[in-house]
């Protein structure tokens, strides 16, 4: 408890980041995608001469002497993580750690329709505050993903590299916590999340709410093409329905978990959404099995309530699978793999709307022969 009340003074030491002047306003944590906000950048922002070329979206004005000046239709988000905590039950004891995590996204079009994404990372999150899932990088710089989606036929297709093969895909679930487990919804494969390798997938959105999509990764090398027996490929396909008030998803998936083996993924989410803000909050849940020959089953399972206006945050609440259960009731057996479970608590709050502050409490079965873990931890994120 002490660490606790310890750990609540850290948005205070990070104030000093933000004027003193500053005051909380209201913002809607539905439009502040993972933390980032969007400012655009042109060529007169470095160069004000008449003669700067620009690319203008739609494809026209576009002259052959462009100077490499950002064009009228390239954006770059900045968010930055700061994170402070403990975990007990990890081989650091109950050490309080600090971590940082720093993210730049910069977008283009060239059509209007498409959109060039990449993704560069910096951090050293990890050690005993691995559940925020904060960039690890050992501080340096690398590209987190390279991606280009287009419009064709009617369809929304992507093709990348080092991102999920499930991007066009519209998993059924609103609960939006802050953990590495659980943030998946109980979809941890059947969703292709690997987020490595070489990336395709198109979805078509019918007028009805129904959606279709198709993904592929590839983890191949320079002896092992892509889609060939020598490589490891995942491949699915996803059917959706989503309204203002609920909503579902089913997920199918194939994965090679070795050049002569594969496993089969089944994945159902859901959620459902009060029309009117109140005491009762939004449900989200998520179900996922998979099989294989000759290896053991496999089953996953979340259920998160939300609550998008818990005073001037949000408030929310999960319990789900620790990962995967291979399902052996046998606990006299060297392989028992119980179901375990992890409860968390989580709070949004906006400071203003460029800093939130996100305190995070869970608990975490480890297994019949280690200590469950608990973690307190504290999360303060930027974007600018």
């Amino acid at each position: 408890m002490k660490l606790f009340k310890r750990l609540l003074i850290a948005p205070a030491a990070l104030g000093f980041l933000t004027p003193l002047a500053v005051s909380a306003n209201e913002v809607n944590l539905k439009d502040v995608s993972n933390y980032s906000t969007e400012f655009e950048m042109d060529s007169s922002t470095f160069d004000n001469s008449s003669s700067t070329s620009k690319l203008i979206a739609g494809g026209e004005g576009m002259v052959d002497d462009h100077d490499g000046g950002f064009s009228e239709t390239t954006t770059a988000a900045f968010s930055a993580d700061f994170a402070v905590g403990s975990e007990d039950g990890t081989d650091a004891g109950d050490s309080v750690q600090a971590t940082y995590g720093f993210q730049i996204d910069l977008n283009t079009s060239f059509t209007g329709e498409d959109s060039l994404d990449i993704s560069l990372d910096a951090g050293n999150g990890g050690g005993g505050l691995a559940e925020l899932d904060q960039n690890s990088t050992s501080d340096a710089v690398q590209v987190d993903g390279v991606s280009y989606t287009f419009p064709l036929a009617g369809a929304t297709v992507f093709v990348g590299d080092n991102t999920d093969g499930s991007a066009v895909y519209n998993t059924a679930c609103v609960y939006g916590g802050p953990s590495n487990n659980l943030d998946d919804c109980g979809n941890g494969t059947s969703s292709l999340g690997s987020g490595s390798g070489t990336a395709a997938g198109a979805s078509y959105e019918f007028e009805n709410g129904f959606t279709v999509a198709v993904g592929y990764t590839g983890a191949g090398s320079s002896t092992s093409g892509l889609m060939t027996t020598e490589g490891l490929d995942q491949i699915g396909t996803q059917f959706s329905y989503a309204t203002d008030s609920y909503g579902a998803s089913l997920s199918l998936a194939k994965v090679d978990v070795t050049t002569d083996d594969e496993r089969k993924y089944y994945g159902l989410n859901g959620y459902f959404v009060p029309s009117d803000v109140g005491p009762v909050p939004s449900i989200s849940v998520g179900y996922e099995i998979s099989e294989a020959q000759g290896l053991a089953d496999t089953t996953q399972w979340f259920v998160g309530l939300q609550w998008d206006e818990a005073g001037p945050g949000t408030f929310g609440v999960a319990a789900g699978s620790v990962g995967a259960s291979a399902g052996n009731e046998d606990s006299s057996s060297p392989k028992y793999d119980p179901d375990l479970v992890m409860y968390e608590a989580f709070y949004d709050y906006p400071v203003n709307d460029g800093m939130t502050i996100t305190p995070l409490i869970y608990s975490k079965e480890t297994g019949v022969f280690s200590d469950d873990k608990t973690g307190y931890m504290i999360k303060t994120s930027f974007s600018f």
